[in-house]
């Protein structure tokens, strides 16, 4: 599963950021972390979308701050509504806000014309798990009762997510089928190298300990900090590779990267899908690193699994 060499033009964004002299996530303080999280990551707004508006919504632990970006079909009263996608940012569950994952969306938004709404749920280990679940769920209830009043389409309505917020865009579908009374209607989930599991010894896990962009002791760091305790490693709402059954769910796209020590869940992930009755399109990148989607602007490998990401929101939604 794993190319011979990480790609050259990753490696040289990998150079850049070692450069910085920064430590892993694991040797950080959380404030520290998302400090630095907030200056690496967080760019200049780019691309231009028609309309992005910061907007909030009462949830089951107060108020939620979402961000939605609209095209500009969107905008048009005269066509019909546009697809909409409901995003969760990554960060392990501890660091990541709207402005670190505005790019991404305004990517998807501009390339998958799409309303994007980017929620930013709270983040542990201030609310640990299953507060951002139970967010996230809201957030795709929400959207879905307001879809219109963005141009959006509630009948064409997904939820994507990056590592962490790909895990929370499982569980919604999760939440969906086991424990809603009158649950959304999702289309379709779209998840970029998602946590899934909480083994440490898979292959992947030991071959990408080090890293780059993630290593072991940073899974470790992060899952330490969003679980209460070891009884939630077994819930399939923190962990989904825990669930009995991952059949009856929207339809999925799984991403996953030959240097990332959360491939062979993502890998996981998708043979489960397929064997259990989730229609999934599984797309490995053998010589990409853990959240190289991010990184489009950068490297062509990534810029291409974006569009190719787009073109899978456009056709499910």
């Amino acid at each position: 599963m794993r190319a011979d060499e990480l790609d050259p033009e990753l490696a040289t964004v990998v150079d850049e950021i070692e450069a910085l002299g920064l430590p892993e996530w694991h040797a950080l303080s959380v404030d520290a972390a998302r400090r630095v999280e907030d200056e690496v990551f967080a760019g200049d707004p780019e691309p231009p979308v028609a309309d992005v508006r910061d907007l909030a919504f009462d949830g089951p632990h107060g108020e939620v701050p979402v961000r939605v970006y609209r095209p500009a079909e969107a905008l048009d009263r005269s066509t019909p509504p546009a697809r909409t996608l409901v995003h969760f940012h990554g960060g392990g569950w501890t660091l990541g806000t709207l402005d670190s994952i505005d790019g991404p969306c305004r990517e998807l938004a501009t390339r998958a014309d799409a309303v994007v709404v980017s929620v930013d749920y709270r983040l542990a280990p201030e609310h640990p798990f299953p507060v951002a679940v139970d967010e996230a769920a809201a957030a795709a209830e929400w959207v879905a009762d307001n879809a219109a009043a963005f141009g959006g389409d509630p009948e064409r309505l997904g939820v994507s997510g990056t590592s962490a917020g790909a895990a929370l865009a499982l569980a919604t579908c999760l939440y969906g089928r086991e424990l809603g009374d009158d649950p959304v209607e999702l289309a379709a989930q779209f998840l970029c190298y998602p946590i899934a599991g909480h083994d440490f010894e898979t292959g992947s896990y030991r071959e990408n300990a080090d890293g780059p962009l993630l290593t072991r002791e940073d899974m470790r760091w992060f899952y330490d900090r969003y679980l209460r305790s070891p009884v939630d490693a077994h819930n399939p709402f923190a962990v989904p590779l825990r669930a009995a059954d991952l059949g009856d769910l929207p339809a999925a796209t799984v991403v996953t990267a030959g240097f990332d020590p959360l491939r062979d869940d993502g890998v996981a992930l998708a043979e489960r899908f397929e064997r259990e009755g989730t229609p999934v399109e599984h797309r490995h990148y053998p010589a990409m690193a853990h959240g190289f989607c991010s990184l489009a602007d950068r490297v062509e490998t990534a810029d291409e699994a974006l569009s190719a990401v787009a073109g899978d929101v456009r056709e499910r939604l």
